[in-house]
């Protein structure tokens, strides 16, 4: 990992890398600009459309290799997103759900794979674009269920005092329209943020501490940064589900009104 060789400052010892250096990459492709961010979002939606294409082409009842793995991935959405979010009136957004739910993945779990060894979704773009994707379906699936009535029972809340409906129409509004797209970004891009900067933290920790005499902290330094990459595969997985799931959360809650 280039990052970790960081050069060593004029006075001695390891230059930790700056923020730039940890989320800029040179382009791999200069001619459009294509770095490890954009080949990592390519690969979220190349290797998941290949996996379902190939498990659509095996034939008969029982399902094995890839075919069991697509639908295992696809029962995980539809019975631990869906059911319980959505209920069964979620599962036309299955197709929609499960996009999210790979896409996020396999954009987060390039962390840990060498060459990569940076989630695309540490880099506020890729989140920001799936949640204004979020963002608008569930806007529309608001107006086609509840009409106008989305908007005007969000702006003049039923059931609050009426000296505090203008104050609390404007949160909701304020909330569902404007500050909820950009929450349900962060809120992933934060978490892989923080997550890649700590694994860079131990790999140059690790190295900082060789040939010194505080080379035996390195039992630490490089047994922590064992174990943060293993939790980053777990986090990877767990940004997926919260993303999806709260996709599926604002998509539900627009289709049936408050009571």
């Amino acid at each position: 990992m280039t990052l970790l060789l960081a050069a060593e400052a004029e006075g001695g010892g390891l230059a930790f890398p700056s923020l730039s250096q940890l989320i800029e990459w040179t382009p791999i492709v200069e001619s459009i600009g294509l770095d490890k961010i954009g080949l990592t979002h390519l690969l979220a939606v190349i290797i998941p459309t290949i996996m379902f294409l190939l498990a659509g082409r095996q034939k008969g009842l029982v399902p094995s290799g890839i075919r069991s793995v697509v639908e295992s991935i696809i029962e995980f959405v539809e019975k631990q997103i869906i059911m319980p979010a959505m209920g069964p009136d979620g599962l036309p957004f299955l197709p929609l759900l499960l996009s999210f739910f790979l896409f996020v993945f396999f954009g987060n779990i390039t962390e840990v794979i060498p060459f990569f060894q940076m989630p695309a979704m540490a880099r506020m773009g890729g989140p920001l674009v799936i949640a204004l994707i979020a963002w608008a379906v569930f806007i529309a699936v608001g107006l086609k269920h509840q009409g106008i009535k989305y908007v005007t029972d969000l702006a003049w809340p039923p059931g609050v005092p009426t000296f505090l409906k203008p104050l609390v129409g404007f949160i909701e509004l304020l909330s569902t329209f404007v500050l909820r797209p950009f929450s349900h970004a962060v809120r992933l891009f934060a978490n892989m943020l923080a997550g890649h900067i700590l694994l860079v933290t131990f790999a140059v920790l690790s190295i900082a501490v060789v040939g010194g005499v505080w080379s035996w902290l390195g039992i630490f330094t490089f047994g922590g940064l064992i174990a943060f990459t293993a939790f980053e595969i777990f986090v990877s997985l767990i940004q997926a589900f919260v993303f999806t799931i709260l996709a599926a959360v604002f998509i539900g809650g627009a289709m049936h009104p408050a009571h």
